[in-house]
């Protein structure tokens, strides 16, 4: 047997290794809501950071949880199905075959994994092979990068861009950002796998329109191209003139088309951590073989609890009760409250057409010399820093959510949360009031 001297020698050898981590995660070490999560908690700030909501979700939501716990269903607390428990990929289907014109099946064409996170991860390892291309859509919900990376795939970035007479003015809309019809279409290839969409758009609140939908859609068939289309804001939209359009309802998208959703988002209810995958059979069961070998199977306690909400709101789809169509004037009323502080503060908001996130040109906050970008970091992450540590308000850096090489697009803005409680925006608002201009 080995001496504990010797065990010691070989395992302070193996901790001074600098080449344990996999090649496939180098470079990807640092995670944006992991520094400001824990800075927010460490120095007590007013999180306006992370896209949670901070009071109960809505009502019947818990009365179902506190039933679903009381019934002393022995089964739900045991294994469910792998790809899904039964009553919520019935459920699922009930209510978005409405929505997809399609009869779904519910045990063939949807996935239910861990958030929309892990419905992401086994879309995108199911389809990258080292060295394909896959188009991402900037701001970008920072995850995106990284799982490409990761399964092997070449990140190539377009920017959504504001029209020039938008940002001269003191308050803007996510409308006003566009694409290039151009400039996307060079981004296609031979070599191009996938495009990721996200409508409404993260960070940003940008809802596609119909035209902009069916550019991108034409392009995917050109190509022959499939398209990951992240719609976790789905039901949380402002704009009556400019509704949400699932890209697989447009003409010969569905048989290319991943459409992902969240029960957190939905629900307002983010520990849920539940989410699903839509789509054709051969691209499912491509995302199902990914699950198999890494989460295998969610929580059957919380499927339960979200198929019997989704039983529930299928008796009312029709109603302004349903909580897919109140949910954005519970929002509504906060975005343009908040909107209006940060403008009279010449913060300058973009302000969303969907999603509950709100961007702020903080570039009169941070033209000191100690907010300026360099070679290691960006303004933004900065000024964030400086706003968490010296005057307890969190938020998030917005060039987190471009490339490398394109971050100084975002570096002048930040990305505030108005789902909060009014106490919560009160409190923020009294913050933001006393920054003073640099």
């Amino acid at each position: 047997m080995a001496s504990s001297n010797e065990e010691s020698v070989k395992t302070k050898t193996l901790e001074q290794q600098n080449n344990l981590l996999s090649k496939r995660y180098i470079g990807l070490e640092q995670n944006v809501w992991i520094e400001f999560t824990t800075l927010a908690v460490q120095h007590k700030a007013v999180n306006l950071g992370q896209g949670f909501i901070d009071y109960e979700p809505p009502q019947y939501f818990l009365n179902i949880y506190d039933e679903t716990v009381k019934e002393h269903n022995k089964f739900l607390h045991q294994y469910t199905r792998g790809f899904g428990h039964r009553r919520l990929v019935e459920a699922l289907s009930n209510v978005y075959s409405l929505y997809f014109n399609r009869k779904l099946d519910p045990f063939k064409e949807i996935l239910i994994a861990s958030g929309a996170y892990s419905s992401l991860f086994n879309a995108i390892h199911s389809i990258i092979n080292p060295g394909d291309e896959v188009i991402l859509i900037e701001p970008f919900f920072d995850c995106y990068e990284p799982m490409v990376r990761s399964a092997g795939g070449i990140v190539k970035s377009i920017p959504l861009r504001p029209k020039p007479e938008s940002m001269q003015q003191d308050i803007s809309s996510s409308s006003d950002w566009t694409l290039d019809k151009n400039e996307l279409e060079s981004m296609f290839n031979s070599h191009t796998r996938l495009i990721i969409l996200n409508t409404p758009n993260n960070p940003l609140g940008k809802v596609f329109t119909l035209e902009e939908l069916e550019h991108i859609a034409s392009l995917c068939q050109k190509y022959n191209v499939i398209c990951i289309s992240d719609e976790v804001y789905e039901w949380i939209i402002y704009n009556s003139n400019n509704k949400h359009i699932r890209i697989a309802t447009i003409p010969n998208m569905w048989q290319r088309t991943l459409t992902i959703g969240s029960a957190g988002k939905t629900f307002s209810s983010t520990g849920l951590k539940l989410g699903w995958t839509i789509g054709p059979e051969y691209l499912i069961r491509l995302s199902q073989i990914v699950h198999q070998h890494s989460v295998f199977i969610c929580p059957t306690l919380s499927q339960e609890v979200v198929a019997r909400c989704f039983e529930y709101e299928l008796k009312r789809l029709n109603s302004s009760e349903c909580y897919f169509n109140a949910v954005s004037n519970e929002f509504i009323k906060k975005r343009n409250q908040f909107a209006q502080v940060l403008k009279e503060c010449g913060m300058k908001p973009v302000v969303p057409d969907g999603g509950y996130f709100i961007l702020a040109n903080v570039s009169q906050f941070a033209n000191d010399e100690q907010f300026q970008s360099d070679e290691n970091d960006k303004k933004d992450f900065k000024f964030v820093r400086y706003l968490i540590k010296e005057k307890q308000l969190a938020t998030i850096p917005v060039s987190a959510f471009y490339t490398k090489d394109h971050q100084y697009l975002g570096e002048n803005y930040i990305r505030f949360c108005f789902a909060k409680n009014d106490e919560t925006l009160d409190k923020a608002t009294d913050i933001i009031r006393k920054l003073k201009v640099h």
